[in-house]
């Protein structure tokens, strides 16, 4: 089995060190980045953003097209892997992905909000393998998330 570590290298995955940098989530409100309960870790909300800047802003369905939002899905989960390092030290140490609830701003007709969030759940495959990468998922449309982010994800994952 490759270990995860080594591959969001292999993969160049520009992880946030949220040790050195801070947890962006505190300029959101209060907030802890994240709890951890026996083997379960809850991650508290993560958005597409890279040091303090929104990498995707706008409605799905109006602003940002389907692919733009599989993007911004894509670096929230490259910022969840920085949130799992944060609270467990390496990637390695996850047993699998538990589930993730995702929001996605759209307009009340967007369909396809399930092809957003495929986003991170591909990069959970990519860098986990299936069996520990591919976990529960509910995706909600809404109208509208802190500083105008289109996609946010809550996330529980099963830690060594």
């Amino acid at each position: 089995m490759t270990s995860p570590e080594a591959l969001a290298i292999r993969m160049g995955l520009d992880l946030p060190d949220f040790d050195r940098d801070g947890y962006y989530g505190a300029d959101y409100g209060t907030m802890k980045p994240f709890h951890r309960v026996g083997s379960l870790l809850f991650l508290s909300g993560h958005v597409a953003q890279i040091g303090t800047q929104i990498t995707h802003k706008g409605r799905l369905g109006q602003d940002l097209s389907v692919e733009q939002g599989y993007a911004a899905a894509r670096q929230t989960g490259i910022n969840v892997l920085g949130g799992i390092r944060q609270a467990v030290g390496s990637l390695d140490r996850v047993k699998s992905i538990v589930r993730t609830l995702n929001f996605v701003v759209c307009t009340p007709d967007f369909p396809d909000v399930h092809k957003v969030s495929s986003g991170m759940s591909d990069l959970f495959v990519e860098v986990f393998g299936r069996e520990r990468g591919l976990g529960g998922r509910a995706t909600i449309g809404v109208m509208a998330l802190a500083n105008g982010v289109c996609f946010e994800t809550w996330a529980t994952i099963e830690v060594e």
